[in-house]
């Protein structure tokens, strides 16, 4: 094997530098751990951005997917498969929802939402002039209608103009929201927990008086559970433990562990009066390998009691960063839900301590400008997160 910064060198000649990538080529991961080429190893709290809930090298996850190696990759949606239907049939069923379409990636899946939002309401009135109202500081995707929805501007000034109609309200604060609303909105998107925003999970009052606002006016309500979805709050979607059901629901990462998936899920009302053949279309969205990925993912979760364990892990994974706040003056607050927590950090660059983190074999994320996001393995459990903080409080 090559020495590392070969092979960075050689990423670094091919592929468009749109990543300031840290100086580590990863090769394996078993568990809750990742190794680099050298063979140094990882605790990764970071969990590919959310996605490894199960962990790596997951022995019944990687035998579903070869086994569907085997007998067929791709059909193209002109055809039927059974992994799909499987996979449709799983989510419909855990989410309580009516319809799934299956995207390739969790900014499809927001684009998705938006058409058919926009469907809904040109279906009512035929008018094109319906308005989306977003959130400050939230995150939805790179492309021009997700970034249209994306409240930061940082991410979106250099691709203007982008989608028109969009109107910004302020996360967890009601009013801003009710002075958003006219006769043209369309639909209200939000996370019900902000990940890139800094780890902000929407109050329940607030979460219920959107949903009130979208019942009183036949708009929308879009739920982004991409990060937050998919057991790491400690219900399979977090909006289920708030009581609020979403219009559409967005969901990807963790729903295929791994293989690249998302997923739009539309309640009975919004999926007979919106999207038909041909006003939306994927080439590779739910494929068969894809399609076999979500369905052993939800067969794992059930079996292993993910969600349960989740919640049963919260309690000790609080307790721990706790103390840390309680410990250190730079840290001013713990903010979260279940394993999707942050820690906010004053004073120091954030992003130091992550490098800091790396070096001492841990993998962390950063969430906004001042704030360390933890988002696990689903798996975790007490000695993982006391090593965590140990080697956390190594690199502070």
């Amino acid at each position: 094997m090559k020495p590392m910064h070969e092979y960075m060198d050689e990423t670094e000649q091919a592929v468009l530098h749109t990543y300031n990538r840290f100086p580590v080529v990863l090769e394996k991961g078993d568990g809750v751990y990742l190794t680099d080429t050298d063979g140094k190893e990882y605790l990764d709290f970071g969990a590919g951005i959310a996605v490894f809930a199960l962990g790596y090298h997951y022995q019944d996850y990687d035998e579903a997917l070869k086994e569907q190696i085997d007998k067929l990759i791709h059909t193209s949606n002109l055809y039927y498969n059974v992994p799909l239907a499987d996979a449709a049939q799983k989510l419909v069923k855990a989410s309580g929802m009516s319809k799934v379409f299956f995207t390739n990636s969790g900014t499809e899946a927001i684009e998705g939402a938006i058409k058919a939002a926009r469907k809904y309401a040109w279906n009512k009135d035929h008018r094109t002039d319906h308005e989306i109202i977003a959130m400050n500081h939230s995150f939805h995707g790179r492309s021009v209608g997700a970034l249209s929805v994306t409240g930061n501007p940082h991410y979106q000034e250099a691709f203007k103009p982008l989608m028109g109609g969009v109107k910004f309200a302020d996360f967890n604060d009601l009013e801003s929201v009710r002075a958003c609303v006219t006769d043209r909105t369309c639909a209200i998107i939000l996370e019900t927990v902000q990940g890139e925003g800094g780890i902000y999970p929407a109050d329940p009052d607030f979460l219920k008086g959107v949903k009130a606002i979208c019942e009183e006016n036949d708009i929308l309500l879009i739920l982004d559970e991409i990060q937050c979805g998919m057991g790491r709050t400690g219900s399979m979607f977090a909006w289920q433990d708030y009581g609020v059901e979403p219009d559409i629901m967005t969901c990807a990462k963790a729903l295929g562990c791994g293989v690249p998936v998302g997923a739009f899920v539309l309640n009975e009302k919004t999926a007979a009066a919106s999207l038909v053949p041909g006003d939306h279309g994927t080439t590779y969205g739910g494929n068969p390998f894809a399609c076999a990925a979500v369905s052993k993912v939800f067969d794992l979760f059930e079996k292993n009691r993910i969600v349960e364990h989740v919640r049963e892990i919260t309690p000790y994974f609080e307790e721990k960063l706790d103390a840390l706040v309680e410990k250190y003056e730079f840290l001013t607050k713990r903010r979260g839900k279940g394993l999707m927590q942050g820690l906010v950090v004053k004073d120091r660059p954030v992003g130091e301590i992550v490098k800091k983190a790396l070096e001492n074999g841990l993998i962390v994320l950063s969430a906004g400008s001042d704030v360390i996001r933890l988002v696990p393995p689903l798996v975790i459990g007490e000695e993982e997160i006391d090593e965590m903080i140990q080697k956390l409080e190594a690199s502070f």
